[in-house]
């Protein structure tokens, strides 16, 4: 393995354009919307089969409907990346979950919300990969946020870093699984 720095050999270190922090925080803010999502539609479950008059037992389809569309475009975001390039597709998956999420909320009957969830969640399985490939892009491999970014989700990983930037130490955060 050579020992050469980047960047003295002739090639250039590739920077982002803009800050790479905002990117982080656009990226982050992206992904958390998709995690949460996912766990509110679980909490409002009585609520919905309440307003569209179904069991239960009917208004758990609209959980699942999100998880296996999800679960569907997760593994092959990859290849969807590689036809319509990765900024195009992180931007049609942001403004496709959030039209379908405006038309989950206007649905009047539990069969339009069903297929408005299958929309969210193919579109929402697109943000956690993208936000993970994006800020390994935006970030140098030896940068602070490198373990970050490789071994937890970007929505787990901002309040640690916006808690660092507060303190200005390293310091252990209750629940964080590990110091910053």
């Amino acid at each position: 393995m050579s020992d050469a720095v980047p960047g003295t050999s002739g090639e250039e270190i590739w920077q982002p354009r803009g800050n790479p922090w905002i990117i982080a925080a656009a990226v982050s803010l992206a992904a958390f919307m998709e995690v949460l999502d996912t766990s509110i539609a679980n909490v409002a479950l009585p609520h919905i089969a309440g307003n569209l008059g179904v069991s239960n037992d009917e208004s758990t389809w609209v959980l699942t409907s999100y998880l296996v569309s999800n679960a569907i475009v997760l593994p092959i975001s990859g290849w969807l990346v590689g036809w319509l390039g990765r900024k195009r597709f992180f931007l049609t998956c942001i403004v496709s979950f959030t039209a379908s999420s405006l038309l989950c909320g206007v649905a009047p009957n539990l069969g339009l919300l069903l297929l408005f969830r299958v929309l969210q969640g193919a579109f929402g399985g697109g943000l956690q990969p993208m936000a993970q490939a994006i800020l390994g892009d935006t970030f140098p491999p030896r940068s602070e946020v490198w373990h970050l970014r490789c071994m937890e989700s970007p929505p787990s990983a901002l309040p640690r870093l916006v808690r660092r930037w507060e303190v200005g130490s390293p310091t252990i955060i209750p629940g964080a699984g590990f110091s910053t």
